[in-house]
């Protein structure tokens, strides 16, 4: 009985589309293994393979540590890392996708594959991003003047959240998330 309590709980076939995870050590884990692969690909893209392709690098940790000094008045390179990487990387863009986005967008538009789904949050994601911490948040221009790294950005954040999206798909059919 309770190897199939278990099923019940974490096997994602048992998960109905639309409705949100449990509140549990199993999600957790979900949460932080599909946050932590989507940064690593995040940084790879943003950092390494698009100035190599002769586009604009992103900063996410000059901007996390703009948007500190800005809020808080901390100038920290240590807090923009982790701002960047523990806070929005394997905490709060995760959550947005496992607990808001992926659920939402399952119950509005339930034929509408995770691919597609998780590719509108991350458009989502970016101007949230670029639109609003960036430029409302930090000061910066709108949507960084539509630069090069703004369109940079826009792939990047994609690219996070469906790797995220991947990681949770995987996981669930693996019968571990």
């Amino acid at each position: 009985m309770v190897k199939e309590k278990h099923d019940m709980v974490y096997n994602s076939s048992a998960r109905v589309r639309g409705s949100f995870p449990p509140v549990s050590l199993a999600t957790l884990i979900l949460m932080v293994v599909s946050g932590s692969v989507a940064t690593v690909v995040f940084d790879l893209f943003g950092q390494s393979l698009s100035p190599a392709a002769g586009f604009a690098r992103l900063a996410p940790v000059p901007l996390a540590q703009q948007t500190l000094r800005t809020l808080f008045d901390i100038n920290s390179a240590s807090g923009g890392h982790f701002l960047h990487l523990f806070v929005a990387g394997l905490v709060g863009y995760p959550v947005g996708w496992i607990f808001l986005a992926r659920p939402v967008l399952e119950k509005i538009a339930p034929n509408v594959s995770w691919p597609i789904t998780s590719a509108i949050y991350g458009v989502g994601l970016w101007i949230f991003a670029i639109g609003f911490m960036a430029s409302f948040v930090a000061g910066n221009p709108f949507f960084l003047n539509w630069t090069g790294i703004t369109w940079v950005a826009l792939i990047g954040h994609v690219i996070y959240a469906v790797v995220c999206a991947w990681v949770v798909e995987w996981l669930e059919n693996a019968g571990l998330g």
